[in-house]
């Protein structure tokens, strides 16, 4: 782990890391979700019978818009001009529920997790918000960042 925090200064205040003097590099970095749910509400999500649409694909379009966003949500997150945002739904019976993974990609000056963060917890949210109708008890969990490559820091590969 590091031993200092980036975005705190000598005086402990929050303040925005200078990026300026950085190269530019391909970074890329993926992380991953679930939503647990009662196996009668992931069947009524697979039929596409839900009453606000389609889950997965209005999941999908929220976490993008959610990582397009992530500079206006997170304070001290740097703007960035995203290259690709992927999200990807699947079903698990063995939850029940879905998997959601999320990967953003960019060329720029500093890294992409808060994106790619971003992108599973909001798609998580809105498959909850969907179907919250019928399973108000719908758990989301297990945020977190699963890979992470470029930049000064190097590679990332979290622990399976």
């Amino acid at each position: 782990m590091m031993s200092n925090l980036t975005h705190i200064d000598r005086d402990g205040q929050a303040h925005m890391v200078d990026v300026g003097d950085k190269a530019d590099t391909t970074r890329s970095a993926t992380a991953e979700s679930y939503v647990r749910m009662l196996p009668e509400t992931l069947a009524l999500i697979r039929s596409g019978d839900a009453k606000k649409g389609d889950v997965i694909g209005t999941a999908r379009l929220a976490g993008i818009m959610a990582a397009k966003k992530t500079s206006e949500l997170i304070p001290l997150c740097h703007p960035l001009m995203l290259n690709k945002v992927s999200v990807e739904i699947v079903e698990d019976d063995s939850l029940p529920g879905l998997r959601i993974t999320a990967t953003a990609r960019v060329t720029g000056k500093t890294g992409v997790e808060m994106e790619a963060l971003t992108a599973v917890s909001v798609a998580c949210l809105t498959i909850y918000d969907m179907a919250k109708a019928v399973d108000r008890g719908m758990e989301i969990g297990g945020i977190r960042l699963i890979e992470k490559i470029g930049g000064k820091s190097g590679h990332y590969r979290a622990e399976p």
